[in-house]
């Protein structure tokens, strides 16, 4: 299906623009408000605080030894990753599919 929008989908923001693009998605059958879509990162990142609200026992994540580096070079540990159910849209135009996040 096409996906386009109108001048109303315009009100309130200032042209040009390189906001981020920031979407609700249901994950675990949970409504996840503010996921930031960023195309230009590596990896699917979820913090232990939305983890932890999941309810998702912390022996479901998978180890994971390889460290996350920044764009300054900073290093963090991830605590694991885990595949979740991501659902974007609504029926009838909706679409499921699952993802790999790396919980930190």
């Amino acid at each position: 299906e096409v996906i386009s929008f109108s001048e109303a989908d315009y009100e309130g923001v200032r042209l040009p623009h390189d906001d981020p693009v920031v979407v609700t998605l249901l994950v675990e059958l949970f409504t996840m408000k503010r996921i930031l879509i960023d195309s230009g990162s590596s990896v699917e990142i979820l913090y232990k605080h939305a983890f932890d609200q999941l309810r998702i026992p912390a022996d479901q994540l998978k180890p994971i030894k390889t460290p996350l580096v920044g764009f300054m070079g900073e290093m963090v540990h991830p605590l694991g990753s885990i595949d979740l159910s991501v659902v974007a849209g609504t029926a009838p135009c909706q679409t499921q599919v699952q993802i790999t996040f790396l919980v930190i």
